[in-house]
C-alpha cells in the first residue's frame, strides 16, 4: 500500500516510492552538521549581541504575558467546573481515539476516511505524503485535531467577553500554526526529502540565511520574503512618468504625465495609506491603477507621505488633514485652475479622507466632488481581527514605545500585519528559507510588503484610539478645533470598494460604514483580499466583482443573496461610475501646468526612504 512503511522501517516517498533513509554520503553529512553546528553559533551571537550591549528592548515580554493573560481566562473558565473540564477531555480524547481506531484499521489494509482534513486552501499539507504515507498522515491528523479543540475551547469560554475571546481565538491560532508539524524536520515529508537527499546542504543554507536575518534585523529575526535585489523603486518599479509639484513635513505631491491629448476636466486625487508607501497603485506598468487611470484621461495627483522620524512626532490626523489633503487640494487649484477633484482614499487612506470630508462638509468647502474609498473603514464596530492589538493597556504599550523616538517602528505594523495571515506570511518562509534552504523568489509584491514605514507618534496614538478603540469618527464624536464632524455631512456621491478576502478591511465592515455616509453610496465587493482585490487590472482577466442595491445599515448577507457576479476586474465599472457623474474633457494638462516649479521626477525621494 502506499500507505505502508518501507522494510527498513522508514516512510515511504511520493507515489509510494521509498524515502531512503541511508546516508548516502557520511562523510559529508558529518561536515554539514559541523556546519549546521558553527551556523548555529553565529546566530545566537547575533542574536546575544545587541542584548548584551542594550540595543534590543524587552517587547516580547509583554507580548508573551498578554497572551498568558488571555488564555489563562479560558483556561479558568474550563477548569472551574469539573464538569465543564470532563467536556472538554471527552471532546479532545474521544477525537484522538476515533484516529488511532482508524489508523490500526488502516494499517490492517481497510480504507478509512479521515478523522480530520485541512481547508481545502491550507497549503501546508499539498504533498502527496500527507495522505500517503500513514506516518505523516496520522501527525496530520493529530495536529488538526488538537488545534480544532484548542479553538472550540477559546470560541466556547463563557464569562469572558468579547474582546478577550477575539484575543483568545486569535492566540490560539497563531500557537497552532507554529507548532504545525509542517514546521519541523522529522514531521514534514518535504523536509525530510530535501535533507536526505542532499545530506543537510538544505540545513546548511537555511541555517546561514537564519544567522543573516537576525543580523539584518539587528538581533531580531527579519524573515526574507523576497529577494529584494531585484527591484528599485523608480529603477523597475513606480515608472508611470511624473514630477513632484509640492512637498511639506509630511507629504510630497507627484502629479503624472498625461497620456492622452484630452483629459477629464476633474482631475483625479489618491490619497494612500502611510502605513504603507504609494506605489502599491504604481508597482509594475502592467499593475498599476494610477498608469491606467492615466491612459482613461485622467490627470492623476497622488500624495507619497513622508517615512517620518523624530521630526514628525507631534503630527496629528489634523496635521495630515491639512498638511497632506487640504493643502495638496490647494496646490492642485493652482495647478489646473479646476475648484473640484475627484478624490480616492485607500485603506487608513480613506478613512483620512473621509475625516477630512466631512470636516469640508462642515466648513463648506466643495472642492471634493465624488469620492472613492478603496478598502476602508469609518466605522471600526466589526474591524475584525486588527482589534486584537486594540485595548487600553496595549494601546498603552505602544505609545510607551513611541515615545522613545516619536514613531513607532515600521517592523511593529508589519508583524501585526503578517500575524493575520501567519501561514502564508511567517511560517511558509520559515520553511522554505531555514528548513529546506531556498531564497525567495524576486515578487513585487512582496518587496512593497517589506517595504516598512514608520508611523508619527500623535497620529497613530489619535487613529488608535479614536476609530479603533473608541470608534468616535462614526459616532459623531470627534471634533477640529469648534468644527464638529459627521460623516452624515458628507453628501457627495462615493463609489465604496470593498475585498472578498480582506483580512485587514472586512467587507462586512467597509459595507456597514456605508450607512454612515449623507449621500449616494455605490458599494462594489471585489474577488480577493486587501491588496489583490484593489490591484487587479483588466488585461488580467482575473478575479471578479459584484455589484448590487444600495448598501444599508448591517446587510451585507442580505446584500450579497442579492449582488450580480461581474468576471474580470472592476476598473472598467469604476471608470463608468465616474463618467456618468462627469464626463467634460479639456486639453491634457502638463505637470505643475506652467504655474508651479516642479521639484523632482516621480516617483519622488520621500518614497526611497526605507525604515
Amino acid at each position: 500500500m502506499a500507505g505502508d512503511k518501507s522494510a527498513s522501517g522508514g516512510p515511504t516517498g511520493p507515489a509510494g516510492t521509498p524515502i531512503n533513509l541511508m546516508v548516502k554520503d557520511p562523510e559529508r553529512l558529518a561536515r554539514n552538521i559541523a556546519l549546521i553546528l558553527e551556523g548555529a553559533s553565529r546566530a545566537a551571537a547575533n542574536f546575544l549581541k545587541p542584548r548584551e550591549n542594550g540595543s534590543v528592548s524587552a517587547d516580547v515580554v509583554d507580548e508573551i504575558t498578554e497572551i498568558i493573560k488571555t488564555l489563562s481566562k479560558v483556561i479558568e473558565y474550563w477548569t472551574a467546573d469539573p464538569t465543564r473540564t470532563v467536556q472538554a477531555q471527552t471532546r479532545l480524547f474521544g477525537r484522538y481515539f476515533a484516529l488511532w481506531n482508524s489508523s490500526i484499521a488502516r494499517m490492517a489494509g481497510a480504507p478509512m476516511p479521515p478523522i480530520a482534513v485541512p481547508d481545502a486552501r491550507d497549503k501546508r499539507f499539498q504533498d502527496p505524503e500527507w495522505t500517503d504515507n500513514q506516518y505523516f498522515d496520522f501527525i496530520k491528523q493529530f495536529y488538526l485535531i488538537t488545534a480544532q479543540w484548542a479553538d472550540e475551547m477559546a470560541r466556547d469560554a463563557g464569562d469572558i467577553d468579547a474582546h478577550t475571546r477575539l484575543k483568545a481565538r486569535f492566540y490560539v491560532r497563531q500557537i497552532a500554526n507554529a507548532i504545525s508539524p509542517s514546521n519541523f524536520l522529522f514531521t514534514n515529508p518535504e523536509i525530510l526529502r530535501d535533507t536526505l537527499d542532499s545530506s543537510a546542504e538544505n540545513l546548511v543554507r537555511g541555517v546561514n540565511m537564519f544567522a543573516d536575518d537576525i543580523a539584518a534585523g539587528e538581533g531580531e529575526l527579519k524573515i526574507r520574503q523576497v529577494d529584494t535585489s531585484s527591484f528599485s523603486i523608480g529603477g523597475n518599479l513606480a515608472l508611470t512618468p511624473g514630477k513632484v509639484v509640492h512637498q511639506n513635513d509630511v507629504c510630497q505631491l507627484i502629479q503624472y504625465k498625461a497620456a492622452t491629448t484630452e483629459v477629464l476636466k476633474r482631475p483625479l486625487f489618491i490619497v494612500p495609506p502611510w502605513i504603507n508607501k504609494f506605489y502599491i497603485l504604481d508597482l509594475t506598468p502592467e499593475k498599476s491603477f494610477i498608469k491606467w487611470a492615466v491612459e482613461q484621461g485622467h490627470t492623476v495627483f497622488v500624495v507619497s507621505w513622508i517615512n517620518p522620524g523624530e521630526r514628525q512626532a507631534g503630527k496629528s490626523f489634523e496635521h495630515y488633514m491639512r498638511e497632506g489633503i487640504l493643502e495638496s487640494l490647494d496646490v492642485i487649484e493652482k495647478i489646473t485652475r479646476e475648484r473640484q477633484v475627484n478624490a480616492i482614499g485607500y485603506c487608513v487612506g480613506g478613512t483620512l479622507l473621509s475625516f477630512s470630508m466631512a470636516y469640508m462638509a462642515a466648513t463648506g468647502d466643495t472642492r471634493i466632488a465624488a469620492a472613492t474609498l478603496f478598502a476602508t473603514q469609518v466605522d471600526f464596530t466589526f474591524a475584525g481581527d486588527l482589534k486584537v492589538f486594540i485595548d487600553e493597556e496595549q494601546i498603552e504599550q505602544i505609545e510607551k514605545k513611541m515615545s522613545v523616538r516619536g514613531y513607532l517602528e515600521g517592523k511593529n505594523m508589519a508583524s501585526s500585519f503578517n500575524m493575520l495571515r501567519s501561514n502564508e506570511l511567517i511560517w511558509s518562509y520559515v520553511v522554505n528559507n531555514y528548513f529546506r534552504g531556498r531564497e525567495p523568489i524576486p515578487f513585487d509584491l512582496l518587496f512593497w510588503n517589506s517595504d516598512a514605514t514608520r508611523m508619527p507618534a500623535a497620529n497613530h496614538s489619535f487613529y488608535l484610539r479614536n476609530c479603533y478603540l473608541d470608534n468616535k469618527l462614526a459616532k459623531g464624536e470627534l471634533s477640529v478645533g469648534d468644527v464638529r464632524l459627521s460623516l452624515r455631512d458628507i453628501k457627495i456621491p462615493i463609489y465604496n470598494l470593498a475585498t472578498r478576502e480582506d483580512h485587514i478591511a472586512p467587507p462586512r465592515s467597509v459595507f456597514y460604514g456605508s450607512s454612515f455616509f449623507g449621500g449616494p453610496v455605490t458599494f462594489v465587493l471585489s474577488g480577493s483580499g486587501h491588496i489583490a482585490g484593489v490591484v487587479n487590472p483588466p488585461v488580467r482577466k482575473k478575479y471578479q466583482y459584484w455589484t448590487g442595491p444600495a448598501p444599508a445599515g448591517d446587510g451585507f448577507d442580505d446584500w450579497q443573496a442579492k449582488a450580480e457576479e461581474h468576471p474580470g476586474s472592476w476598473w472598467p465599472h469604476w471608470q463608468a461610475w465616474i463618467e456618468s457623474l462627469d464626463a467634460t474633457r479639456v486639453k491634457a494638462r502638463i505637470p505643475g501646468g506652467r504655474r508651479v516649479k516642479a521639484i523632482e521626477d516621480a516617483p519622488g525621494s520621500y518614497v526611497k526612504v526605507m525604515s
